[in-house]
Parts: C-alpha cells; structure tokens; sequence
C-alpha cells in the first residue's frame, strides 16, 4: 500500500514546481514585450538608414565603388556568428542553433574550406569549446533584451576579422522568430555586403498582444523605403565616402536585429516550455492527488476490516 505521507510531499513539491514553472512563463512574456518595444524604438533609426542607403544607390553603382565593406575576395576561411542563449530551460532553443552551426561547419569542411567561430551565448561556447571547435572569440553574459552597444561589440570584432583578411567571409546562424511556438535557425551572409541583399521585403514587426487570456503574435509587415533621394539633392561629401560611413552602421543595424530575434525566440522557447512543464504538472498532480485518494480510502477500509474482524473475534 502507497505511504500516504509520501504521496502528500510529492503532492506539495509538485505544486511548488508548478508556482515555480507558471512565474518562469510570465517572466518570459514580460520580456518578450520588453523585446517587442525595442524592436520598435529602433525602427526609426533603421528605417531612415535604409532610405538613405537605398537613395545612394540610385545615385551611384555599389558595385563600382570599391569599398572594403563590398569586396570580394577568394574565401578560404569563413568566419561564422553563432547566436545562442546563456540559459537552458528554453526547449530545443539552443540544441537547434547548434546543430546547424555544426552541421554549416561541416559543409564548409567538406568543400575545402577552413571556419572560425564567433560566439555569442554561453550555451554555444560551453558547447564548441568542449569538442576543440576553432573559436576565434566569443561574447557572454550579454543582456536577454539586446542593446545596440552589445550590437557594436560584436560587429567590431566581425570587422577586425573581416578587414584583416583573418576570414574572407563572414555567415551569421540565429534564430529567426517565427511565432510564440515557432522558430528556425537561419543562414545569412553578413560580410561582404551584398548590395542586392539591401532590401528587405520580408521586414515586420511582430507584437505580443493577449486574446481569451492567451498570449498571441501579430505580425505587421512594413512598406520598403523609398528608392529614390530629391534629385536636387547636394552632398557636401562625395557620395562613396558617405556610403563608406553608413555600412558599418547598416551592419550593426542588422546585427541588431538578428540579436533581437534570437532573443525573442528564446523568451518564447522557454514561455512554451514552462507552459508545458505547467500543464504536466498539473496532470501530475490530478493523478496523484487520485492515488492519494485511493491509498486514504483503502487505508480507512482496512481499518474498518480490522475494528471488525476484532470485535467478531471477541464475541
């Protein structure tokens, strides 16, 4: 017969768990807001970058300008970004983003070519640091809500690499957000830049909104800037030289943004998995709390047995 005193104390820390899973979740929902309105705080910012970049483009040919930022060189070593997260409890958040840095690795190596690591994440770094990966840096204990300044960081050290001809290439791998309960690993090329690669007509925002007491994605697409710059438009500057000032900030801009979705994604990664952890333990306790019942019913009909069978023996 099941010890009841037992199956309390497994009730009771169930239940402690479960206060502990359902904080966890509106913890991460707090911070995906958080997420949400700095996404929109610097979209000013981005949007008017695009616009002037897109009107340089008008005026002159990228190609034709011979920027260090555009050019193209023979790749021999790829210098690849890798963006996980410093904690765990957040599903297949970071086993996902490592496996295809793993997997990328291995393309690279199977095409002759050599790679470096960049990490950003402790989760990554413990990961490629403990089967002997190259890692040529790595960046830790950043913030959950990504700031430009961390942003900088990082696309200086990409730069250093790149400009120093270390790597010839530089591939980012994030974790682009797709919904509360959705998201893949991406591939994108961020060095050379790629003056075809400026558009973006996949842009939006996403905005966390609550429906029926259910959190909920929306999505909202944004118009691309326009192309074109007033044709009595005076650079005091010459034109290359403004574009040579403007890319690496157009870089960081872009690195933001994939920090942003990463981060994104891993607050929804782990608001769905405390969700489920909350849900199995309320299932958990439903089923105990039905065996504890049992065990108390089957405990109070063998004491009854007992008082009577006692009191037949007496008489």
């Amino acid at each position: 017969m099941p010890n009841l005193k037992s199956i309390r104390d497994r009730i009771q820390s169930v239940k402690n768990t479960k206060k502990i899973t359902e904080a966890m979740r509106l913890v991460a929902a707090a911070k995906v807001r958080r997420a949400q309105e700095q996404v929109i705080a610097t979209r000013p910012f981005a949007d008017r970058l695009a616009q002037v970049l897109y009107g340089l483009q008008s005026r002159l040919k990228f190609e034709d300008a011979n920027l260090p930022l555009l050019r193209k060189r023979e790749v021999k070593t790829v210098g690849i970004l890798v963006v996980s997260g410093d904690r765990g409890l957040c599903g297949a958040y970071n086993s996902n983003v490592i496996r295809c840095a793993e997997n990328r690795a291995q393309e690279l190596k199977s095409q002759g070519l050599d790679y470096r690591f960049v990490i950003a994440g402790r989760k990554a770094m413990q990961y490629f640091q403990r089967r002997d990966y190259p890692i040529e840096a790595s960046f830790t204990a950043l913030e959950q809500i990504p700031t430009a300044t961390e942003a900088s960081q990082i696309a200086d050290q990409l730069l250093s690499l790149f400009l120093s001809e270390t790597v010839d290439r530089v591939e980012l791998i994030y974790t682009r957000f797709v919904s509360l309960i959705s998201s893949r690993p991406v591939i994108q090329t961020l060095l050379p830049l790629d003056p075809q690669g400026l558009e973006t007509p996949d842009d939006e925002i996403f905005r966390l909104t609550t429906r029926c007491g259910k959190f909920e994605v929306e999505r909202e697409k944004l118009p691309v800037p326009s192309q074109f710059l007033p044709q009595d438009m005076i650079f005091e500057q010459d034109p290359v030289q403004i574009l040579d000032a403007l890319l690496p900030l157009y870089l960081n801009n872009q690195l933001l943004r994939a920090l942003q979705e990463s981060s994104a994604s891993e607050l929804a990664a782990r608001m769905t998995a405390m969700s489920n952890a909350s849900d199995n333990a309320k299932e958990l306790i439903s089923t105990l709390t039905l065996s504890y019942n049992k065990a108390r019913q089957a405990a109070i009909t063998q004491e009854i047995l007992e008082v009577v069978g006692g009191s037949e023996a007496l008489n």
